[in-house]
């Protein structure tokens, strides 16, 4: 079987699963999503996965549940099952798999949800006729209902507890521990998925025009929509070493290969302002499977991880053989899909300078959706003020209104030294709307990219100067 092979493929057509099912063959819908366990330290951690764009090799030693793994051994329904039949949340039943599945994650994960963590779990989850109004009440509803046998929701003593299932899974699951790399072969493909960053260095050089892949969200697209041949692909999610993030006394490491989700939940930690970003980026089954470093690597002028990464000041560790390099972020992109990655290199870790004290930031993404959708614009804003308030230093990067993402330097040095006050405002909303030449396309105009670009400067300066009108903003934004 070629390893480009989808799990949602392999479900389908090799073990005749086809409760999972296909809507859109790019990450949009939801209708395929599956629950992937993995074991960390001795026990299961259970994620949603779109199957539809995760490659088979990928989930080497991993556990996957599908719809028809819910219901226990003697036909007894799951209580996510249950819930969803006694609130009446399907109606066609195309999609209805996808949101068990979601839920399934969620009931294995909480011991209670509250609105915004449903609307959370099931943001990949698109349903064409019944509406949201029963599902959500069904994920209300599964927390009353017994637990099935095998499959427990984790209670208020014991956040975690574990069936005897689930015991016999994770025995398996480290039976299954690979110590060294797995190479397989097949229609004319070959795949590696190494599990030291020295066998991940070495085979980089041998294979320098390899895909390097992690969560492959990106790549994917390439097989479902473009039919495209990957030739020789390169896993990076195997190696432990990239799938470690640290703090030292300065700055936020975190490995290529730490999932969206759980970057995006270390960084959080020290930047509490990015949460309503990350939270749009994607759903919740793309952050669990796509990586931060497979983000920054892909050179998209849209991604929205890189404007925030760009305010605030990130640089990269790259490595080819033996030898490694830091980069800043900002020297990384030479244009539209290139970088200054050198043939055999691969990004080792994002590397983010901890908050200094009167830093003030915020980012903002302006889509069609507010939902997992791609930016028409992307913008954050990283300002230190002096004791006289006056911009001390300031660091504006932007996505979406040029090839690459990029800072605005001409509004930066418009801003700098400047009282924070409206006139220095508009002086660097003019230099925003000179400084950069974006595209109109589908997402939206170049008149309008401009124009909300300068504007989200002004929104800024509201917000850090008049909270009570951040407030509203960010209530109104939330409805």
């Amino acid at each position: 079987m070629p390893p480009q092979t989808t799990v949602l493929e392999y479900l389908r057509e090799s073990l005749g699963c086809t409760g999972t099912k296909e809507g859109c063959a790019e990450c949009d819908c939801g209708a395929c999503t599956v629950v992937q366990g993995e074991l960390e330290g001795d026990r299961i951690r259970w994620r949603p996965i779109n199957a539809c764009i995760r490659l088979l090799p990928t989930i080497d030693g991993k556990a996957v549940v599908t719809v028809e793994g819910l219901k226990a051994a003697d036909g007894t329904l799951h209580p996510v099952q249950q819930a969803l039949v006694e609130c009446h949340a399907s109606q066609c039943g195309f999609c209805t798999p996808g949101f068990a599945m979601s839920l399934f994650a969620l009931y294995k994960t909480t011991c209670h949800a509250d609105r915004a963590s449903v609307d959370d779990a099931l943001s990949g989850n698109l349903c064409r006729c019944t509406g949201y109004r029963p599902i959500i009440a069904a994920a209300a509803r599964m927390y009353a209902l017994a637990p099935a046998t095998g499959w427990r929701a984790p209670g208020v003593d014991d956040p975690a507890p574990q069936s005897d299932e689930e015991r016999a899974l994770a025995r398996s699951l480290a039976g299954l521990r690979r110590n060294s790399t797995l190479e397989l072969e097949a229609a004319g493909q070959r795949y590696f998925a190494p599990t030291s960053m020295a066998a991940l260095a070495r085979l980089c050089i041998e294979h320098p025009d390899a895909q390097i892949v992690a969560g492959a969200t990106d790549v994917a697209l390439w097989v479902t929509k473009q039919h495209r041949d990957l030739g020789t692909i390169i896993y990076t999610g195997a190696v432990s070493e990239l799938r470690q993030a640290a703090t030292t006394t300065h700055e936020l490491v975190i490995g290529a290969a730490v999932a969206l989700s759980d970057a995006f939940a270390f960084i959080l930690r020290h930047y509490p302002t990015l949460a309503e970003l990350w939270s749009r980026f994607g759903s919740l089954p793309i952050r669990n499977s796509g990586t931060l470093g497979g983000n920054v690597a892909n050179g998209s002028p849209i991604g929205d991880s890189m404007p925030v990464l760009l305010a605030l000041g990130a640089t990269l560790d790259l490595r080819r053989g033996d030898v490694r390099r830091t980069l800043a972020l900002e020297e990384f992109y030479l244009g539209y899909r290139r970088t200054a990655r050198q043939t055999g290199e691969f990004l080792e870790a994002v590397r983010i300078p901890l908050p200094v004290e009167r830093d003030v930031i915020r980012a903002y993404k302006i889509s069609k959706r507010f939902d997992q959708d791609i930016s028409a614009v992307c913008v954050c804003f990283r300002l230190t003020l002096d004791g006289r308030d006056r911009v001390q230093s300031v660091r504006i990067g932007c996505g979406g209104v040029a090839e690459i993402p990029k800072r605005a330097h001409q509004c930066e040095q418009a801003l700098l030294g400047q009282r924070w006050d409206e006139a220095a405002v508009n002086s660097g909303a003019a230099a925003l709307e000179r400084e950069f030449a974006p595209i109109s396309d589908m997402r939206a105009s170049a008149v309008y990219r401009t124009a909300v670009l300068a504007n989200l400067l002004r929104r800024f300066h509201v917000e850090t100067t008049r909270p009570g009108v951040a407030t509203r903003v960010v209530e109104y934004a939330a409805r």
